[in-house]
């Protein structure tokens, strides 16, 4: 029989029984938010997803700040989103504000909520960052082997395909996730490299565009494909920068064509880096008005 998440909208009347009698027998994260808060709800459906992974293994608790002012009240929460872990009758933790998915993880990770092909998955990103990229490899490969249905170790072995620029493998690799990871966060953000390196695959090639350029500065063409070759090889800041300085000398090149890509490497960016796209977008609002 599958396992069931623990997913609970909390109110003063149920809270002892779902948030501190549980805590007994499980850790309880307890989000405090409001349904108007963009923040809070895409921390909820964080929270969530990972409440579903490890079904039964935590309990996910849900406050509402303005149906429920006495408990926001009773635990001082001045902002929101609001994290809050008991364990045993007590607060073990607080967080304020967002938390990336790598994030919670982590923070599942102090309350012995995790899986140990996680283990090896942070092992080889430090190999890999390191410049171990072979032995990351190797662990990727043996987490997958020990815990195949672990997307995050396929969606890590993608990702260090695209640094390599082996592409093709790195597509055939996320071909074959299930839907939902696909359209997940992390999804979402390879879903923008792939297409991006697929982009500039098609231009002469980010040497070539950026000696042009250097002879030929009012090639709009040319600066934006240069944009996008800067994309792909992860060079955001200076992408960002021709396509505002192409916005702000062409803005109708290929009908807004700049601002279209600005928006969507924001957009791209926006799950794990949204100080830089925050930026970004803010920039391309100042050129605008």
């Amino acid at each position: 029989m599958a396992k069931q998440p623990y997913i609970f909208e909390v109110s003063e009347t149920n809270f002892d029984s779902l948030v501190l009698d549980n805590s007994n027998r499980l850790p309880v994260v307890v989000e405090f938010m409001s349904v108007s808060s963009e923040p809070c709800i895409i921390l909820e459906q964080r929270l969530s997803e990972m409440a579903q992974e490890f079904a039964e293994q935590f309990v996910f608790a849900k406050v509402d700040i303005y149906t429920q002012p006495d408990l926001a009240k009773a635990f001082r929460i001045d902002n929101v989103p609001s994290t809050l872990v008991f364990v045993n009758g007590d607060i073990q933790h607080t967080e304020v504000g967002q938390l990336t998915k790598d994030e919670i993880t982590q923070l599942l990770r102090r309350f012995g909520v995790y899986r140990p092909s996680d283990d090896m998955r942070l092992q080889a990103r430090e190999h890999h960052l390191s410049g171990d990229t072979p032995k990351a490899i190797e662990l990727l490969s043996q987490a997958a082997k020990i815990d195949p249905t672990n997307p995050r170790v396929a969606m890590d072995m993608v990702q260090i395909l695209l640094d390599l620029d082996q592409l093709d493998s790195a597509v055939a690799i996320f071909n074959q996730l299930p839907n939902s990871e696909k359209e997940s966060e992390i999804g979402k953000t390879l879903i923008g490299q792939i297409t991006f390196k697929q982009l500039a695959a098609k231009t002469p090639g980010l040497a070539t565009l950026t000696e042009g350029l250097e002879s030929n500065p009012d090639n709009a063409k040319m600066r934006f494909d240069l944009a996008i070759c800067l994309i792909a090889q992860y060079e955001y800041d200076q992408a960002a920068k021709q396509l505002l300085a192409l916005q702000q000398q062409q803005p109708d090149f290929q009908n807004g064509a700049a601002r279209e890509m600005l928006i969507t490497l924001c957009n791209m960016l926006a799950p794990n880096d949204p100080t830089r796209a925050q930026r970004y977008r803010q920039q391309l609002n100042n050129l605008l008005n």
